[in-house]
């Protein structure tokens, strides 16, 4: 078999054997970059038809470790996210679901560009570990129902080295490349079934709801194709999903969700996706009845009691779930005020980059962070805003950061004169 002919096979247009792309993973290391880059171009330009995305997920998914959760009993489902801006739906999820008797075991990653992630957002709970072995983490869900680690370098090494070939050679935004690079991360993982929440809008990486679509149906026919129970929420990303951004304030938000104090479409989405959790793992018979456990959990307060579990287990000071000074606390505060109007649209990914610039993003994944950087939005699209109270308010730990987060945040909104509607975005769910 050469390389050559298989560049050249999908450059016109023909469709690859299961054999053939076998034979590209097994290429990484041995073959050179420029080929390589070569191939995802005409993968790019001409696509992967179903059968052979389900073929490259498979093949990505055997080139480094797999873990294995038989240890834990019951039905493991994991939840994904492809990113957005103060979305915190894992903080909550995880505890909530695991309330209610769903075992979580949940590898996740850190936060880089304009999106979180989950890690940073838990390390900035006091004394907060992630770095748990596979054998600590089955004994913890074994023991407590909840663990979230660090992913390992072995998982699906073949992943990282195309991810970082397709950052720099334009192929990035390929819907099957997309979607195999997702799943074999999440199958590698040792879930049982997956959870797929879908962003769509200005703060995400499918702008309208047609390319959403087209990557949730194609990551869930991959798990139908490899033997795995698959559901996909499409939710809107066209606004921040909550209203704070930044790592701390983010737990902090979570929490008052879980203590039933906060609502609005962070709380919907969170219980949409945990419903879908709670049904696939065989936990509840209908989306219906799990939206009731859930809620229930909130209310009689399991859900942050397991968070405060989840917490001491892995070594952080649960103190922080009802004294918020025990997080850093930020140097700067800076209050944001806009002309009055009705809140016309946000530009997301701008949100996300001015809280990084703030100091709660990276553009590197060794860039240190600050946990107590980001914004609060007392805002959401369509209402009203009179400019008796800031619109925002900032924090960083220097000026520096605070000018150009400030001047990135107040780009980001757009005031109108007019009337505007008031967002609803009805969540699809695919399966």
């Amino acid at each position: 078999m050469n390389f050559i002919d298989i560049i050249i096979k999908k450059r016109n247009k023909k469709t690859l054997t299961t054999q053939e792309i076998n034979y590209i993973v097994d290429c990484i290391g041995k073959t050179p970059d420029y080929q390589f880059s070569s191939l995802l171009m005409a993968i790019c330009l001409n696509g992967l038809d179903k059968r052979e995305t389900a073929d490259l997920t498979k093949a990505m998914l055997y080139s480094g470790d797999i873990i294995d959760l038989s240890e834990i009993p019951g039905i493991k489902i994991d939840k994904h996210s492809t990113g957005g801006v103060a979305d915190t739906t894992t903080l909550v999820l995880a505890p909530l679901v695991s309330s209610c008797g769903l075992p979580v075991a949940k590898m996740s990653g850190r936060g880089l560009g304009h999106t979180g992630g989950t890690l940073d957002k838990l390390e900035s709970i006091p004394g907060f570990n992630i770095s748990l072995t596979k054998e600590q983490a089955v004994k913890q869900v074994n023991d407590i129902g909840l663990a979230i680690m660090g992913q390992t370098k072995s998982l699906v090494p073949a992943d990282g080295y195309l991810y970082k070939l397709r950052d720099v050679t334009g192929t990035i935004d390929s819907i099957p490349l997309i979607a195999a690079s997702i799943m074999s991360k999440k199958l590698a993982s040792g879930a049982d079934g997956i959870v797929l929440d879908v962003k769509c809008g200005s703060g995400a990486f499918m702008k309208n709801i047609d390319d959403a679509r087209e990557l949730a149906r194609t990551m869930v026919d991959i798990g139908k194709m490899l033997g795995k129970k698959v559901v996909a929420v499409i939710s809107d990303m066209d606004q921040p999903l909550g209203n704070n951004v930044g790592n701390t304030l983010e737990v902090i938000e979570a929490i008052g969700i879980l203590k039933g104090e906060v609502k609005g479409e962070l709380t919907e989405v969170s219980l949409i996706l945990g419903s879908e959790m709670l049904v696939l793992g065989g936990i509840a018979e209908n989306t219906a009845k799990a939206r009731e456990m859930l809620e229930e959990n909130i209310r009689n307060g399991k859900g942050i009691a397991k968070f405060g579990q989840f917490i001491l287990a892995q070594g952080g000071n649960a103190a922080v779930i009802d004294n918020y000074s025990l997080f850093k606390q930020p140097l700067l505060r800076k209050e944001i005020y806009l002309k009055k109007g009705f809140v016309g649209a946000f530009d997301t990914e701008a949100v996300g980059k001015a809280s990084a610039a703030l100091g709660a993003g990276r553009i590197s994944y060794d860039m240190p962070i600050d946990p107590s950087a980001g914004i609060i939005i007392n805002r959401r699209k369509g209402e009203f805003y009179d400019s008796s109270e800031p619109f925002a308010v900032l924090f960083s730990d220097s000026e520096e950061k605070m000018r150009e987060g400030t001047e990135i945040f107040v780009s980001s909104v757009k005031i109108s004169d007019k009337k505007t509607e008031k967002a609803v975005f009805v969540p699809e769910i695919i399966r």
